[in-house]
Order: C-alpha cells, then sequence, then structure tokens
C-alpha cells in the first residue's frame, strides 16, 4: 500500500503524518478515513477546489488531472504546477508527499 505523507498543516494535522490507503483510494478519501478532515465541499465530485492539495513528491505516480479538474484548479488559491484536486487524484502504488494549501476559496467552512 502506498503511503502518503501530509506536511504539517496548522488546522488539519499541525505535527503532519504519514497515512497508508490503498492503491485505487482518492487522496481525499485516505485523508478523511485517518482523520484529516480536508474540506470537501462538493461531497468529492469535482464541482469545487475546497480539497486542493500539492503534490510535493510522486505527482507522476497519481492518474492524470482531466479537463474538468484542471478548469477547476484554475480558480484554487496558492495554484501551483503540482496541484491536484485530492478528490480526483487517485493512488497508485508509489508513496506520495502533500501539502495542504494554508487557504481555500471556500468562504464557509463545512463540518464533514
Amino acid at each position: 500500500m502506498p503511503t502518503i505523507k501530509i506536511l504539517p498543516h496548522a488546522e488539519y494535522c499541525p505535527e503532519g503524518a504519514e497515512i497508508t490507503a490503498p492503491s485505487g483510494t482518492s487522496i481525499c478519501e485516505a485523508l478523511l478515513d485517518h482523520k484529516v478532515n480536508i474540506e470537501h465541499a462538493c461531497d468529492m465530485s469535482c464541482a469545487c477546489t475546497t480539497c486542493h492539495v500539492i503534490v510535493r513528491q510522486g505527482l507522476n505516480s497519481l492518474n492524470e488531472a482531466d479537463e474538468a479538474e484542471e478548469d477547476l484548479l484554475d480558480r484554487a488559491w496558492g495554484l501551483e504546477p503540482q496541484s491536484r484536486l485530492s478528490c480526483q487524484a487517485i493512488l497508485a502504488q508509489q508513496d506520495v508527499t502533500i501539502e495542504i494549501p494554508k487557504y481555500s476559496i471556500n468562504h464557509a467552512k463545512e463540518n464533514h
């Protein structure tokens, strides 16, 4: 099972973490399964940018972003070339390192 290394984030994961998840799992699902309560206002339907992450290592091991995801990412806060929507980024066999951006464009936080 691949490992996801989560860099420290003041709100979601202050100490950082390393979690494992089966291949074929989205990064968002893996985070939520391990009590890293990343925002996902659209319920992982690829309709918002609240689950935006930056893949610091292992980007090439993930599935490719489709056009709908890329269009949404254009509106994400702190967009970088390695940005993905965690609900759309599917784990393969390799480990990944992610950073959760400090902000999202969500005006009202959801309590998922």
